[in-house]
Formats: structure tokens, sequence, C-alpha cells
């Protein structure tokens, strides 16, 4: 069997196999099980001398890799079928989400670096330009990174102004994702949403703009990086599909994924604090709706582990997809029995209330209370000027105006 050594903040957790027929098969280190401070990978991978079969272990894993183009291009590059997580794992999985690395067996235990190339505007531009060819720059020598997701991203540690490739080992602090040629306008879009939740009091992480080359980027902080004594460190995590065992091929609902009531269950027996984030989910399931945001899968959301503890993490990838008429008004998740994102009304999550078990009353103070709030603001979001194409965020504002009044009425 082909092996990679799993690490879990430069430890040595487990090992994950690949069988002659392609199928995974991850293994706990009977040291690490032992040890007092030990936390699982995953929820769905628990702590256990037992092997855990393709079945078990392949969502957590194959959600760490990319999706789609990115994916098939990277593939390309290094030579190595597009359905292979294990190859992909192997070549790509130094820098991933959270704080999980995978390396070949026999490499020496990892010790996180503070190691970086910094890049001048002039490369800087280079290698934005070079992403869709080159997808997390895979196959460059010293650079392992992974992210999940199908648009093209950078994982980059930024020093105040000065922008630098992470090497080895060394966390990333930022990520970078340049808007893609066939969405004109996503950049704008999703600053302006987030922007707009952290107004509202929704967690996000800090998000800002910047052209490069001419390409409009949007600059995001990565909240599974923590400061600390000797810099950056890593912070556990896994997206909503990993926790339920999903893999990333099922993130919407109708092709079998992740349904508002399995989250809210989730969250209900995993967090550390069941209450806070379940209101914290439903409050993100509102301002979904009112932004028009039909793409809030269950990967768009996730639990971060710190501490401890276990908690949902800040919100990431709002974005409105309504902006862009071709694209599907199908949501990713179904508000109560409502399947549109055009059509959702408060009778759509009274319905949700019940089926989750909340309180009617609870839900619905909250969403006269997000829409009215986000009408108070929407129009001053818009005016920061943090967008490079102000038009398009006047009219975001615009139709979010109108879905909050419809909403409120």
């Amino acid at each position: 069997m082909n092996t990679l050594t799993v690490y879990l903040h430069s430890e040595p957790v487990g090992s994950l196999e690949q069988d002659a027929g392609g199928l995974l098969r991850f293994t706990y280190e009977p040291d690490w099980i032992e040890r007092d401070d030990a936390t699982p990978l995953s929820r769905m991978l628990p702590l256990s001398p037992d092997p855990y079969e393709n079945k078990h272990a392949r969502p957590f894993f194959a959600g760490i890799l990319p999706e789609a183009e990115p994916r098939a291009a990277i593939a390309r590059l290094l030579g190595i079928s597009e359905s292979n997580d294990f190859a992909l794992l192997e070549r790509i999985g130094g820098e991933c989400a959270g704080a999980v690395s995978l390396l070949p067996e026999g490499r020496p235990p990892l010790q996180t670096e503070s190691r970086a190339r910094g890049l001048d505007e002039q490369e800087l531009v280079a290698i934005i330009h070079e992403l869709p060819r080159r997808p997390l720059l895979a196959g460059e020598e010293g650079v392992r990174l992974s992210l999940a997701g199908a648009q093209n991203k950078l994982p980059v540690v930024v020093d105040d102004d000065v922008i630098a490739l992470p090497l080895g080992n060394t966390p990333s602090t930022h990520i970078i994702k340049p808007e893609p040629e066939r969405f004109p306008g996503l950049v704008a879009n999703e600053a302006f949403c987030m922007n707009l939740a952290r107004r509202v009091g929704l967690n996000v992480p800090e998000t800002r703009t910047r052209t490069i080359g001419g390409k409009p980027c949007i600059v995001v902080t990565r909240y599974d990086r923590e400061a600390g004594p000797a810099g950056t460190v890593r912070v556990h995590q896994e997206d909503l599909c990993q926790a339920l065992g999903r893999p990333p091929e099922r993130k919407y609902q109708q092709e079998g994924g992740p349904t508002v009531r399995e989250c809210v269950a989730l969250l209900r027996e995993w967090s550390s604090t069941p209450v806070l984030d379940i209101l914290a989910f439903v409050d993100a399931l509102i301002f979904n709706a009112l932004i028009g945001n039909a793409d809030a899968h269950g990967k768009n959301y996730a639990m971060i582990y710190a501490s401890g503890r276990r908690r949902l993490a800040p919100l990431y990838d709002l974005v409105s997809t309504i902006a862009w008429p071709e694209l599907s008004t199908r949501l990713a998740m179904n508000i109560g029995h409502g399947k549109s994102v055009n059509d959702i009304n408060p009778a759509h999550f009274k319905r949700l209330a019940e089926e989750c078990d909340l309180g009617w009353p609870m839900v619905r103070e909250r969403i006269g209370g997000l829409a009215g709030r986000t009408m108070d603001v929407v129009k001053a979001v818009e005016s920061t000027g943090n967008a490079p194409t102000p038009d398009i965020t006047a009219r975001i504002a615009d139709v979010i105006q109108n879905r909050c009044e419809r909403m409120r009425q």
C-alpha cells in the first residue's frame, strides 16, 4: 500500500493508506490515541485503534482538496489522475485548511517554520495571472498548498503590505482570490457582502480588495490561523460536509448533501456552546436569504477546534449570487420547503423552525432584527468606496434593500 503520514499541529497522528484499488484507509497512531491531549481529526473519525475504511475516511481527506477546474488543472500539471485523491494529497497536502498536513511515509517530522519568499509587484502580478493555469502554484519547488473549493485562490503570508509565498511548513496568514473571468464583479460583490455582514454583527474574517496587474482580487484573513509567541500557528477546522461525512461532490442538498436540519442537529450535539452557535447559524441562513445567496452549501460552513472547544467558524464566501441571472436560484440547502432563493419568506423559516425544533418567536425576531439592521447600514456600506467597481455594489445594495423590505413585510 502507498502510505502518507498525517500530521495535526506538526504531530504525527496517523497514517493514510491507498490500496491497489485506489481506496483510502486511515488509522490513528497508538501513541496519539493514548495521549491525554489527543483530539480527533474529524467528528466522523473519533479516536479509535481500528482503521477507518474508504467510506468513512474519504469525506474528510477528499474535503481538503480543491474541486472542479482547479483540481483538474492541478492533476494535469502534476501528471496524475484527477480522481486520485491520494496522489493529489501526496503532492499538495502540505499547507491545508486547518492544522492538517500530509507527507510521504518516512519523511522527518514536520517543524513549523517561518520561511517565506517575498514577492515584488511584478512577481505577484505574474503569479496571479498564472493561477488559472497553475492553481495553488502546483508543482513549484518548495510549495505544497491545498485549499478546498472551486475558485482559484492563493494562500500567502501578509505582513503589512508585503505579500510572500509560504515555503515548506510555514503557515499562510491570508488567502488571495482573483476575480474569475466568467464572473465580472465577483470581488466587489463578495467584499460588499462580507463587509455588510460585519456591520450587522455577524462573525466574519477581515476582508479587503486589491487590484493586482489590473485584476481585482479579494484578500481574506485566514480564520484558521492565530498569532502565537513564535509566529503564526494553525488552528484545526473542518467544514460541515466533512463533519457530517459527506464527500465534496455531495455538498448540495439535492445531490445528497447536508440539510439545514442536519446542520442544526450537528451543532446541538457537537458544539461546545450549541445555543450560541445555532443562533449564529440561523442568522447566517437569514442573511444569505437577504443578500440573495443561493450557494451557501455544506462546505461554506465550518467548525473550528481551538483550546479544547468546538465552535461554528466565522462565515465566509458570502456572495449575492442573484447578481448573475444565468446562475441557478436553487438553494444549496432548502429553507423549510423553500427551494428558490427568490421565493424565501418568513413562512419558510417558520417551517424550518418546526423541522429543527427551534422556537418560531425567536427565529421571527431574528429575521426582523437582521433585516432591519441590514436596511439601516446597506447604503452606508455601499458608500464606503471599498469596492473596485462601485456601480456593481450600488446595484447589489438596491437588491438587498428590496429583499429586506419584503422579508420584514
